[in-house]
């Protein structure tokens, strides 16, 4: 599998830097800084999570994207609580890899914009605004926060944990249902039909997941999936 992905992304362009163990990859990822990970979970001498762990611990932010023949949503959420970007399960599509990849390549990129575009609904992080269909929304403040949330990880999974502790902190005992109670009052504000979600939709067990993906206004988005040429990735 290393072989065969090391190949698929030198066909595209990519300088790729390879381990064979979790201590190597750890090694390797803080000395060399790459642009992104693919990190699979079940690693010799270091497991991918601890891997991914100390890689944030070291302040590093790159994207991290998780390989696991895991399935079992305990799995999955204890990667992304430990800040992994995104998680594909064994056997996977080459094809939808890449794409993923590329996407959080281009984002990296991208500085992010000041106003969102989604549907009918324009996020305007400078004047603190929501506008759907040019009329003004009105958003609790927890609101807003979690919509630009989605927004700026638009694609991504994001587990009851981040979502609580980006939104209302650490000083707040926030449970599981005020989570889905503030999601179902942002989704009566923002979806076309909010019993049928368009953009923000549940992940059982883990938390929600924005899809869209949003447009700036000014033109920076992501545009259709193509090759970056002199970007490292790092599996």
């Amino acid at each position: 599998m290393l072989r065969g992905l090391e190949d698929n992304f030198k066909m595209k362009g990519y300088y790729v830097l390879t381990a064979v163990d979790g201590e190597t990859a750890q090694v390797t990822a803080l000395k060399e800084k790459p642009d992104l990970v693919l990190l699979d979970i079940m690693l010799p001498e270091m497991n991918g999570y601890e891997v991914c762990s100390h890689v944030r611990e070291k302040g590093l932010d790159m994207p991290i994207i998780m390989l696991t023949a895991k399935d079992q949503e305990s799995d999955i959420v204890l990667g992304l609580n430990l800040g992994a970007d995104d998680y594909v399960t064994k056997p996977f599509s080459i094809k939808e890899l890449m794409a993923r990849a590329e996407a959080f390549l281009r984002r990296r990129k991208e500085s992010e914009p000041m106003v969102y575009e989604f549907g009918d609904c324009q996020l305007d992080l400078a004047a603190h605004t929501l506008q759907r269909g040019g009329k003004d929304v009105t958003l609790t403040p927890g609101e807003f926060k979690m919509l630009h949330l989605f927004l700026r990880k638009s694609g991504c999974p994001l587990t009851q944990d981040e979502i609580r502790t980006t939104v209302w902190g650490y000083s707040h005992f926030i449970s599981v249902r005020d989570i889905d109670k503030a999601v179902a009052s942002l989704r009566s504000k923002v979806e076309p039909d909010p019993a049928h979600p368009q953009f923000i939709h549940a992940l059982p067990n883990i938390g929600y997941k924005f899809e869209g993906p949003p447009n700036a206004k000014d033109g920076v988005g992501d545009p259709a999936p193509s090759a970056n040429h002199g970007n490292s990735a790092h599996s």
